[in-house]
């Protein structure tokens, strides 16, 4: 078997824009599973706001979320690894939101908390209304960010969204030269700032020699700029059709897009 680990962005990957996974994804994973594959989330999203899709794969492994920021075990319900962000650079950020008027969500300990409800927020909100109660992931409304940051054990990411994209990449540029903190695009119209250091594929690595496996026994799947440093370094990087071209050019192979049942035809292909 020449791959023996399948790593998976979600949003614009494995999840369609219904955030569902299309059956042949989950028939194929399922196949994979049995043969012994391991299969990874590896996403930008809050540990909280996966239940669904790790359940609906039936996974029993480790996820990898907030960009790296940490590895998540399900069935133990901890933190196994985790480079979260000082406080103090919290409280910077977060006094540069309100300088430049942007709003976003922050991602602590196991819930994402906000302050003002942005748009970004409610349709992650209308979506977490759908799911069972059980699977539901914890929105906590708060009169003050910088509060909520000195209560929080641990700080994963920002994740700031504005229909003024150049406002947004503004916010970026400032916010890494004054800071030097990790800034990645996670969407089209969200840019998520962390710990600098962290990404998707540095936690990758990590969690696959910690199996006894190099990176070259890796396959990845991702759609976005913060999947980049992970199908950078795996076996084979993959990036789906509805990719942006520079994600597309920088990655070994592109495939079809989250609608078609592409994932499960490269897992055919390539893995069984």
């Amino acid at each position: 078997m020449r791959y023996r680990v399948i790593a998976l962005d979600l949003d614009g990957t494995l999840l369609t824009p219904e955030k569902t996974i299309l059956p042949e994804s989950i028939d194929a994973l399922a196949k994979a599973r049995a043969a012994g594959v391991k299969i990874v989330i590896v996403t930008g999203r809050h540990h909280c706001a996966i239940h669904p899709f790790y359940q609906a794969l039936q996974l029993d492994t480790p996820a990898i979320c907030c960009n790296g920021a940490y590895l998540y075990d399900y069935q133990e319900k901890k933190v196994l690894a985790a480079d979260p962000l000082p406080v103090d650079q919290a409280k910077q950020v977060i006094r540069l939101l309100d300088e430049h008027h942007i709003h976003g969500l922050l991602y602590v300990d196991d819930a994402m908390i906000y302050q003002e409800p942005t748009g970004h927020v409610i349709r992650t909100q209308n979506w977490a209304q759908s799911l069972p109660e059980h699977q539901r992931p914890l929105f906590v409304r708060v009169t003050s960010l910088r509060q909520a940051a000195r209560e929080a054990n641990a700080i994963w990411k920002f994740a700031l969204s504005h229909p003024d994209t150049r406002a947004l990449q503004h916010f970026a540029d400032v916010v890494q030269h004054e800071m030097g903190l990790a800034c990645e695009w996670s969407w089209h119209n969200q840019i998520d700032i962390a710990r600098a250091g962290n990404s998707k594929g540095k936690r990758l690595a990590q969690w696959v020699a910690s199996q006894g496996l190099t990176m070259n026994d890796v396959i990845a799947f991702g759609d976005n700029y913060n999947d980049l440093s992970m199908l950078e370094q795996v076996g084979l990087g993959i990036a789906m059709g509805n990719a942006d071209e520079a994600i597309k050019e920088r990655a070994a192979r592109t495939i079809g897009s989250n609608l078609e049942p592409a994932i499960a035809d490269m897992i055919y292909q390539e893995v069984l």
